[in-house]
This record gives C-alpha cells, sequence and structure tokens, in this order.
C-alpha cells in the first residue's frame, strides 16, 4: 500500500520538550516516514533526530509567500525533505478572485527558486479555501487552476469535509495534483475538538482513501483529547490495515 507518515505538528508539545524522544516513538509505532513543520526553524534537530531513528521526510510544512525562501528550501535540502508544503493562507485571502490570483502568483514565484534545491513546492488546505465559492466552484480549485503544474497539494481531507465539500470527489477532480492527504477523523468542528483516530469520526475515510490511491497518507490531529501517541498510533494501525 502507499506509504504512511505522520505529521510533526500533532506532537508539537512534545516534540518541543523533546524531540529524540518524540521521533523515537514514531518510530517504534512503525512509522518511517514523518512530515515535520516549521522546517527551517527545527532544521538542526531534524538533521540529526531522523537519522538517529531510521526516518525520512519526503515532505514538510514551512511557510513561503512572505517568508524567507532560500533559507526553507536549504533547510530541505540539508533534511531530505523532497516537497515543501506551505500550510496556511489565512480564509481572508480567499473571499475575491483577484486575491486568490495573488497567491498562487506568490506560491509560483516561490516554485521557480525551488528546483535550485532540488524540491518541489505545495500547498495545504484548511476549510474556508474550500467553503469559499468564486462562480460556483471552491477557491481552492480557483487556486488549483492558477498554480504552475509542478506545484503539488496535499488535501487535508477533515478540513476539506468541514467546509462542506465532498472530500473523495474533490481528490477525483484533483486527480495527479494530489501528491499527499492529510488522514484524520473527527465530528467536523472547526476549533479541531472532537478529533479522533481515523475510522472513527465523520471524515468517510475508506472512499477518500480509494479516491487518491497513490497520494503519501499523513496521519495528523490538531487535538486529542486521549493520549496522543496512542491516537497516532490507532490511525497508523488503520492505514496499515486498509488495502486500497
Amino acid at each position: 500500500m502507499t506509504d504512511v507518515s505522520v505529521q510533526l505538528y500533532s506532537v508539537r508539545d512534545e516534540f518541543a520538550e523533546n524531540p529524540g524522544e518524540v521521533l523515537r516513538r514514531l518510530a517504534e509505532i512503525g512509522f518511517t516516514q514523518v512530515e515535520p513543520y516549521g522546517l527551517a526553524e527545527n532544521a538542526a534537530v531534524l538533521r540529526t533526530g531522523l537519522r538517529a531513528n531510521d526516518l525520512a521526510a519526503p515532505t514538510a510544512h514551512a511557510r513561503l509567500i512572505d517568508a524567507g525562501q532560500h533559507a526553507v528550501f536549504a533547510a530541505a535540502a540539508d533534511c531530505g525533505v523532497r516537497v515543501v508544503i506551505d500550510p496556511f493562507v489565512p480564509a481572508g485571502k480567499w473571499q475575491t478572485a483577484a486575491d486568490i490570483a495573488a497567491t498562487a502568483d506568490a506560491l509560483n514565484a516561490a516554485a521557480a527558486i525551488a528546483p535550485e534545491y532540488g524540491v518541489t513546492v505545495g500547498y495545504h488546505n484548511h476549510w474556508w479555501e474550500l467553503e469559499s465559492r468564486i462562480d460556483g466552484r471552491s477557491a481552492f480549485e480557483v487556486f488549483a487552476d492558477l498554480l504552475d503544474p509542478e506545484i503539488v497539494l496535499e488535501v487535508d481531507t477533515y478540513w476539506a469535509t468541514a467546509g462542506g465539500e465532498d472530500a473523495p470527489a474533490l481528490l477525483r477532480r484533483l486527480g495527479d495534483r494530489v501528491h499527499a492527504i492529510h488522514v484524520k477523523d473527527g465530528g467536523l468542528a472547526v476549533d479541531a475538538s472532537g478529533q479522533v483516530p481515523a475510522g472513527q469520526g465523520s471524515v468517510p475515510v475508506a472512499d477518500v482513501l480509494a479516491a487518491a490511491p497513490r497520494a503519501l497518507r499523513v496521519v495528523e490531529f490538531d487535538r486529542y483529547d486521549g493520549d496522543i501517541f496512542d491516537g497516532i498510533a490507532a490511525s497508523y494501525a488503520y492505514l496499515k490495515g486498509h488495502k486500497a
């Protein structure tokens, strides 16, 4: 099956306190890949911690728009990251076609620099890109049409569903543009409360996986009321047991 990764933002508090121990515990669960956040800021600990725990980081989150792109891409190359994903453009930037075009232009400019470092650029959605409509289409799909073809998408399927989208249908429409998906589940609260391991909530996870069979599956929790490592392990077991 497609490889499984985990977004380190899920364990951000624990990672800030003891990154080496967090990476060890994730490897112990069975992960061979992780998705870092704050790539440039965490590059030093990732460089040593990934190697020490036989982990790879094929994707990572880092702010690219209005940020120090050369430093981010250099950190990516240093840590073996192949795809750097901008994780957040605020909701106010998705309400007009002009603002969406400006964001696409900014990400396209970053993508023009990335090949110097052997890196590809991507974008990750929240709910507001799907909730906002431009001429009957989601702002996210309008945006995708404006991106250079080499830019990839990481579809957060929880946020897409929370934004009112049929996530499997969205994935099918986007097709091979989808390089990775965030797999998380819960009651779809936009404050991230009530998130649960994959397959236990309101996201049609099995259909999501079937709609993007070649995409990297990235486990993520924005919040979790129980032991976060238990929650991550349960999602990992679900994905490893799923044959799509």
